[in-house]
């Protein structure tokens, strides 16, 4: 197996959903050795659906399947004295712990920040909560939705004539655990020039809002603030459908007017009436109509390929999961990875965020099962024999 970029990095993740969890798996995905400590009973993860074969087992949650690949897996009670103890032994050998708990729930128990640098200096703590470590909000309760919406996102999201949109899945989350990572990674960077550890304090409001690259500032500067999309005028440029699914054609790209007339096969398109933006937007609801028709018998992969390859169009087409399984463009990039899990099998699942050259990232292992490695974690990296973990679960600490 190639080296890999952290394959010096010791890694508790202790966080539970999705964000942390990412956060930790890409870390992992690039060498670091990553143990997932969950409570006896199962992080939260293991609750989401779906399920593999809609089986609502703590071993089939494809969130959890894909969240937590190459880490291995125990389990520790936080909330017992015993395990705050182990606890603290774990971190003393660790560089990072990654969390995601309501803030100064960790240090209620003793488990803080500022616990833990004093047992460990050059230790990295990445939190991932909806609001952040400070703040009036920071104590709230946050869901993927209300991250969308305390952001301001959904402010710009859907139609001017109807309510605000969020995105599909839970892309707040998901922006958040990539954020966790990259600033995960410049702070071990910085450790080796500092020796000390820090706190990372990422909001999932603060990620979401900074993807307004414009919006704020434009009201900064102008006290505009940017409508949804409207309704009325031309359609063209937003989503329109074809025989089989939908599509997206915008102007510009290297192409002509004359070339994407020529591509939907309507010389009408070139009259003077459609001949530039502002004229399409007053004829919009004529010009979307004549689009429609041209395209009703066209099955949009056909298109997909004509307007990019042969009229140099910005032309895309909404991907099912389907199509984005079959994906050449993803396929030849070797974006998906198969994973053999011990429950659920063989499985494809998006793998590789980014390509790095000579240390890329690599699949070691799935999803642990709850407590797989108990054994190896507190035997082999602490000092407990087979006998003491007989009594540790007894007392219901792992």
């Amino acid at each position: 197996m190639m080296s890999a970029s952290l394959d010096d990095i010791r890694v508790l993740d202790i966080s539970q959903g999705i964000a942390g969890p990412l956060c930790a798996k890409i870390l992992g995905d690039f060498g670091a050795d990553v143990i997932k400590l969950e409570p006896p009973g199962g992080e939260t993860g293991r609750t989401m659906a779906p399920f593999f074969h809609d089986d609502p087992h703590p071993e089939k949650s494809l969130f959890f399947l894909l969240l937590n690949l190459n880490k291995r897996g125990a389990t520790l009670n936080l909330e017992t004295k015993t395990g705050q103890k182990i606890f603290k032994e774990l971190v003393s050998e660790a560089d990072l712990v990654v969390e995601s708990f309501r803030p100064g729930y960790l240090a209620s128990l003793g488990l803080g920040y500022e616990d833990l640098e004093k047992i460990n200096p050059r230790l990295v703590m990445t939190s991932i909560t909806y609001f952040g470590q400070y703040g009036p909000y920071s104590q709230f309760k946050g869901e993927e939705i209300l991250a969308y919406a305390m952001s301001g996102i959904m402010s710009i999201s859907g139609t001017a004539d109807r309510e605000p949109l969020k995105h599909g899945g839970f892309q707040a989350n998901y922006e958040s655990g990539i954020n966790g990572a990259l600033s995960t990674a410049f702070t071990l960077l910085l450790r080796d020039f500092t020796g000390e550890g820090q706190h990372v304090d990422v909001s999932m409001q603060e990620v979401v809002n900074s993807t307004l690259v414009v919006n704020q500032p434009f009201y900064s500067w102008t006290g505009a603030v940017q409508g949804r999309r409207r309704t009325e005028g031309a359609m063209f440029g937003n989503v329109m459908p074809a025989k089989d699914g939908y599509f997206i054609s915008q102007a510009g790209g290297g192409a002509s007017w004359d070339d994407i007339a020529d591509f939907y096969g309507v010389e009408e398109l070139k009259e003077e009436r459609f001949a530039n933006a502002e004229q399409r937007v007053l004829n919009g609801a004529e010009f979307d109509q004549i689009i429609v028709d041209s395209v009703k018998d066209r099955e949009m992969h056909e298109m997909f390929k004509t307007a990019s390859e042969q009229y140099r169009m910005l032309f895309g087409i909404v991907q099912t999961p389907k199509d984005l399984a079959d994906c050449p463009q993803l396929e030849s990039r070797n974006f998906y990875q198969e994973v053999d899990h011990p429950v659920i099998g063989k499985i494809k699942v998006p793998f590789r965020l980014f390509n790095m050259s000579e240390t890329p990232a690599q699949y070691r292992m799935p999803a642990p099962l709850l407590g797989q490695h108990n054994e190896e974690v507190y035997t082999q990296h602490l000092s407990y024999t087979k006998e003491d973990l007989v009594k540790l679960r007894e007392l219901d600490v792992i």
